[in-house]
């Protein structure tokens, strides 16, 4: 439910190294790696943060306000694909960020890539969480999985061979935290 150390500090680091300033984080849960990223970000670095519970958002909210980068978060409360869509319909947007992590509803990753892959610019990262899906990627189909994990198992296999097959973009899946997958737009 919440990002790794170790997977913050890879973002952290991976955040100064491509010069991110203006970011998205969608699934934000009690804001972890919302942290990390803000912590990473110039003064003036923007994230756009999306989750459909601010309740959770809000537990973290005093350690991301102790440390000094809560002005740096647009937090916006509910389902993100509407937001997506808003946003991919105006010009100004498209191409307009320079990284995008998502640890959402896996169910809605593909959907979720559909619409970042216009709004990450040419060179930006997309980075998908949770791509190793506690191991039952490669597990076999009869293998016994909990309920949970055998339910959203299928989506991020889905996923996964999709963002594999797509050409606008160039991937490596590190096993940081539950794996992450690195997409960088190439057109």
């Amino acid at each position: 439910m919440t990002t790794s150390a170790d997977e913050g500090q890879f973002l952290g680091l991976l955040l100064k190294l491509i010069n991110a300033k203006n970011t998205m984080e969608i699934g934000v849960y009690t804001g972890y790696s919302l942290l990390s990223t803000a912590l990473a970000l110039p003064d003036d670095g923007k994230i756009l943060a999306m989750d459909i519970n601010r309740e959770n958002y809000d537990i973290g909210l005093p350690i991301i306000e102790k440390a000094g980068v809560a002005h740096k978060i647009d937090f916006r409360e509910g389902p993100a694909l509407p937001l997506l869509d808003e946003m991919i319909q105006k010009e100004e947007m498209q191409g307009s960020f320079d990284f995008v992590f998502v640890d959402a509803d896996k169910d809605n990753y593909l959907n979720y890539h559909k619409r970042l892959i216009d709004l990450v610019k040419v060179g930006g990262v997309i980075a998908y969480d949770n791509t190793l899906w506690n191991g039952s990627v490669v597990a076999p189909p009869d293998a016994p999985l909990r309920k949970y994990v055998r339910y959203y198992r299928d989506f991020v296999l889905e996923l996964n061979r999709a963002l594999a097959a797509d050409p606008r973009i160039e991937i490596s899946q590190i096993p940081v935290g539950d794996g992450v997958t690195l997409c960088r737009r190439l057109y």
